[in-house]
């Protein structure tokens, strides 16, 4: 085995010791950033840097996020809602420890006791009508197995999807978003991936009218896009238009899903039963990284035709079944669900309070449950706020595809207090950012 200089094992054993013992292998916040540019993502590490937002998270817990420099942030971002349940929620780490003793990644190639009980618990508790699960390791790769089923059912190539959509930066995912991705990698073929206009059930008619669409996919409450709201019965309108043509209905659930709705599935307040329903995010509990598609028979008839026919090692990984099996338990619970309701209107009423404070700042709030984006007037308002909200102590993010929209997603187990202290902070941080755009 060929090996590099003593002085570069000597700086991987540094950086091993110090990452697993709980230390610091730079000499400054400053120079790990440096590290960051020159290793692993230029990008974004100036992006953030330039943004004002130079974080780099260090101890997490609950709904506290610990930067290196010492400044503490209460998230509401929440990683598009993979920290549901809060950072290293005790539940979900005492039971991916306990199961270290007995599991790891597994062997995709056969049955599994923890992919069974995890398939099988999401079944239980789906839409009518899903019948299997298929397992991936990222929410890309979720909506490429969603692709991939309902072009082997429909035997049609042609994903409709809405403009402004994310549905992931895989390689057939890529294709249903914004052209701002899907053009860096030569992926934005309108022949096979059209999109049309969100709440547009007149677009989405002529989409489908030549009956040679194998899917629309939809996020219920499209995340990236800054959170509009379907209009009432548009979901439902889809669908049977969708009936009516031939074409499966995907239900990209990564973000809505998980009872961050009040519902356990968004889709279900909108009476539709998908064909398709993909899951991810906070199904790994923040713990341990999983996805699930849930297909009808129909939808999954390839598996089997061919159960090799999408072959993923870390797909439905063990660890992360134990963890995602652990957090719907947690999150089907009663007091769960009850919280999620109280939050709901604490944040509702407060959020309105701030608005009629600054009605010509703070202009629109779209609001289902815990899912909620905050528009400003301003073409790049979410971006000011963000910046005090950073600056005061609360981490949101501003919606990429529309920089208009806060995203603004308080976890499933927030208190009342700390609801109150959230609120708190970002009324602060509206007003200052309305004094800081003049």
């Amino acid at each position: 085995m060929t090996v590099q200089s003593d002085q570069s094992l000597d700086r991987v054993a540094e950086l091993a010791t110090a990452l697993s013992s709980g230390g610091f292998p730079w000499a400054s916040k400053d120079e790990m950033l440096g590290a960051s540019v020159a290793y692993w993502n230029p990008g974004k590490t100036r992006f953030w840097i330039d943004e004002g937002v130079p974080l780099v998270i260090d101890r997490r817990e609950g709904y506290h996020l610990h930067d290196v420099s010492g400044h503490t942030l209460i998230d509401v971002h929440l990683n598009g809602g993979t920290y549901n349940l809060g950072h290293r929620n005790p539940d979900v780490v005492a039971a991916v420890t306990r199961a270290t003793d007995r599991f790891d990644v597994g062997n995709h190639h056969f049955p599994s006791l923890a992919r069974t009980a995890l398939a099988e618990a999401l079944i239980r508790t789906a839409p009518p009508g899903l019948a299997k699960v298929v397992y991936g390791s990222g929410g890309g790769e979720a909506v490429d197995i969603a692709i991939k089923s309902a072009r082997h059912a429909t035997k049609r190539r042609k994903i409709v999807s809405i403009v402004k959509a994310y549905h992931g930066h895989t390689g057939l995912a890529v294709g249903t978003g914004d052209d701002r991705f899907s053009r860096m990698f030569l992926a934005d073929s309108p022949a096979d991936f059209p999109h049309v206009p969100f709440n547009d059930l007149g677009a989405m008619a002529d989409a489908l009218r030549g009956d040679d669409v194998a899917a629309v996919i939809m996020e219920t409450i499209p995340a990236t896009y800054g959170f509009p709201m379907p209009a009432p019965g548009y979901l439902a309108a889809v669908k049977r238009l969708c009936e009516d043509h031939g074409t499966l209905y995907i239900a990209d659930e990564v973000q809505t899903g998980l009872g961050r709705t009040g519902a356990l599935w968004g889709i279900t307040k909108h009476h539709v039963e998908p064909d398709i329903l993909i899951t991810g995010k906070g199904l790994s509990g923040g713990i341990y990284p999983v996805t699930a598609v849930l297909a009808t028979d129909r939808a999954a008839a390839w598996l089997t035709e061919d159960g090799f026919g999408h072959i993923s090692t870390f797909g439905g990984a063990e660890l992360g079944c134990v963890a995602a099996l652990t957090t719907l338990d947690l999150t089907l619970r009663a007091t769960t669900r009850d919280n999620v309701a109280a939050l709901t209107d604490t944040f509702a009423a407060g959020l309105a309070s701030i608005r009629a404070e600054f009605p010509d700042w703070l202009v629109g709030i779209r609001q289902d449950g815990l899912v909620i984006g905050l528009e400003f007037a301003h073409a790049e308002g979410a971006k000011y706020v963000m910046r005090r909200l950073y600056q005061g102590g609360v981490w949101a993010i501003f919606s990429t595809l529309d920089p208009r929209v806060l995203q603004y997603k308080p976890g499933l187990l927030v208190t009342p207090e700390l609801a109150a202290d959230i609120l708190d902070r970002t009324r602060t941080a509206v007003r200052l950012s309305k004094d800081d755009v003049r």
